[in-house]
């Protein structure tokens, strides 16, 4: 190509680097640049360096329509959550985020004000119109799978239990995570264990009461009644404040660490001692329950294999077409025993 060609070609495409612009840039074919951007293996190391650069320098974005069109995938997932504040939801986000790096797909991410059905269905719908390959919805709270609008033929997959059925689900073992809480303060010899829950319309929370009432159950001891939370700090500290004025509260199960952290904010706040008069159990194993004082028990769950399981499962319906509506797979937890718990005072 001569000059003059290449010199209008650039002016046409000023408003907008085009290809070519950033094979000029480069120093390399288009073609390079067109492998370069759907993300082919044959290109050199140095190659795929210059052309990245030569980009980011002109600010160029590969059309997504066209490379759809082209190898039949965006590379794009969708994912949609509530509250990506919360440890929860933050942590598996970004483990799904990891999953999808290592597969070479990027992720849109919208996180809706509400989990009910017309928020989550509109959502799914803005997710569609900016071209996803596959969704995945972390727990939906309140949506019921069957008011869910999804378009026909998208790949689903959900951190949620209830949809087992209509779609692919991955979720930890909260209910046997729970139990094995409340059973290891009743082995300790506490008469019984206290519960601060989460909101009554969450699926998580219901299964962590379940597991807690089993447990309790299964010992004959009698159930305290639920104490609720909202997940967050300040509804533990205030549940904390309850329990403090229970002289007979010797063992409290938290349904996350941020709640058993204000609880024990709350204890320490009126002298109540951790362990020696209350113990005190959480349910993730945030960063700061190690650092908690004491150092929180708690159950650990393990959401990079969540991230990865949820990845493998969408890739197996975008890749080979595969139907998992009846798959539901559960990711084991762990206890994890720290100072935060102790045989209760004689």
């Amino acid at each position: 190509m001569g000059d003059g060609e290449a010199s209008e070609q650039r002016t046409r495409s000023k408003s907008k680097p085009s290809m070519f612009d950033v094979a000029v840039r480069a120093g390399v074919s288009a073609q390079t640049v067109s492998r370069v951007s759907m993300g082919a293996t044959n290109v050199r190391p140095a190659t795929r360096d210059k052309v990245l650069a030569a980009m980011s320098e002109l600010g160029y974005s590969p059309n997504s329509a066209a490379r759809a069109l082209r190898y039949g995938t965006f590379q794009t997932i969708g994912v949609i959550t509530h509250k990506f504040s919360r440890t929860g939801e933050s942590r598996t986000v970004e483990a799904i985020v990891e999953a999808a790096r290592t597969a070479q797909y990027t992720v849109t991410l919208v996180d809706v004000e509400s989990p009910v059905s017309t928020e989550v269905s509109d959502a799914v719908t803005r997710l569609s119109n900016q071209s996803i390959d596959g969704l995945v919805i972390i727990r939906a709270e309140s949506v019921a799978p069957a008011t869910l609008s999804i378009p026909a033929g998208l790949p689903v997959v959900v951190s949620d239990s209830r949809f087992v059925g209509h779609h692919p689900a991955v979720g930890a073992d909260q209910f046997g995570g729970s139990q094995r809480a409340t059973e290891h303060l009743l082995g300790l010899g506490h008469r019984t264990v206290h519960h601060v829950a989460g909101p009554d319309s969450s699926g998580p929370s219901q299964l962590r009461i379940d597991g807690w009432r089993a447990a309790l159950d299964q010992a004959a001891r009698p159930a305290p009644p639920i104490i609720r939370g909202d997940w967050s700090g300040r509804s533990g500290y205030e549940a904390g404040k309850r329990i403090a004025r229970d002289t007979d509260a010797t063992a409290v199960f938290c349904a996350n660490d941020e709640m058993a952290i204000g609880v024990m904010h709350a204890l320490h706040e009126v002298g109540r001692r951790i362990p020696a008069e209350v113990s005190v159990v959480g349910f993730d194993d945030i960063a700061l329950a190690a650092d908690a004082w004491p150092p929180l028990t708690t159950v650990r769950q393990d959401f990079a294999a969540i991230g990865d399981r949820l990845i493998e499962l969408l890739l197996r319906q975008i890749r080979d077409g595969e139907r998992l509506e009846d798959v539901h797979e559960t990711v084991p937890v762990d206890l994890v025993m720290r100072e935060s718990t102790a045989p209760p005072a004689a």
